[in-house]
């Protein structure tokens, strides 16, 4: 099972969950923990092979990762604390987990909280995912990464997220960080599969104003979804919990509290 964190509240019956990205871990989430932790009962994940979340056995013979495998792993965690439904948080890559979660267990969520979200690759990115496909047996992972971070969040106002990220991703090995890349093969149609269908599922996207890659996409699609609802940060990057967490948190508990 997965590694996690548990934080209960004596009176709230309210559960928070979240889940991280590729390369992250539980530790992202350290400006929210407090705030969270005062209203709700929260939970938070270290997801396979990303901190304290140790590679099962069977995944040494397992050259590939699929998402529903991965969101399956949440899913045990959940049912494992007998939580009946929870708010989820992600970021990055996470907002890809909490999103195929709702897909196949929709009656454990109450709302979709997508910080950093991905909906779309841009032309940019899908260059840069076959970029990577191709350099990533040859080329040491953390260069990749280091890379791939820097494209993300390009600003100097940026820098504190991706060290964040780079230092977290260096705890992978390189064998756990290829498996992770090679779930960019299915990524393009499952994206496709969640923009084509609106779940009916109350879903905050909070973006940064920089967050070039991504914004574009989730500005179109909270056009169409009519559950979906989105805020901007200014001044941000892709990882807005960290770069911005005063705005983030009283954001997505405000959020959170208008749903009851």
């Amino acid at each position: 099972m997965l590694n996690y964190y548990l934080y209960p509240h004596s009176t709230s019956q309210k559960w928070v969950t979240f889940v991280h990205g590729a390369g992250g871990s539980s530790s992202i989430w350290y400006k929210q923990v407090r705030d969270f932790k005062n209203q709700f009962n929260v939970l938070i994940l270290d997801l396979r092979g990303h901190g304290n979340s140790k590679p099962k056995l069977k995944d040494t013979f397992n050259p590939k990762y699929t998402f529903d495998a991965i969101t399956n792993d949440i899913v045990e965690v959940i049912d494992h604390l007998e939580i009946k439904k929870s708010h989820f948080v992600g970021i990055s890559l996470g907002t890809i987990l909490i999103r195929n979660l709702a897909e196949k267990r929709p009656d454990l969520v109450e709302s979709m909280i997508m910080g950093g979200a991905i909906i779309k690759m841009n032309f940019r990115s899908q260059v840069l995912m076959k970029v990577g496909n191709i350099f990533k047996s040859v080329v040491p992972y953390m260069l990749l990464y280091k890379l791939f971070a820097f494209i993300i969040m390009p600003k100097k106002n940026h820098k504190k997220s991706r060290l964040l990220f780079v230092n977290e991703a260096k705890k992978l090995y390189q064998k756990e960080f290829l498996r992770w890349f090679k779930l960019t093969s299915e990524i393009n149609p499952l994206l496709r599969f969640f923009r084509t269908k609106d779940i009916n599922i109350p879903t905050f996207y909070v973006m940064g104003s920089e967050d070039h890659l991504f914004l574009p996409s989730i500005k179109r699609i909270v056009k169409i979804h009519k559950t979906s609802s989105l805020f901007v940060v200014d001044n941000c990057g892709h990882v807005v919990n960290v770069e911005q967490p005063e705005t983030f948190n009283k954001q997505t508990i405000n959020f959170i509290a208008s749903l009851r």
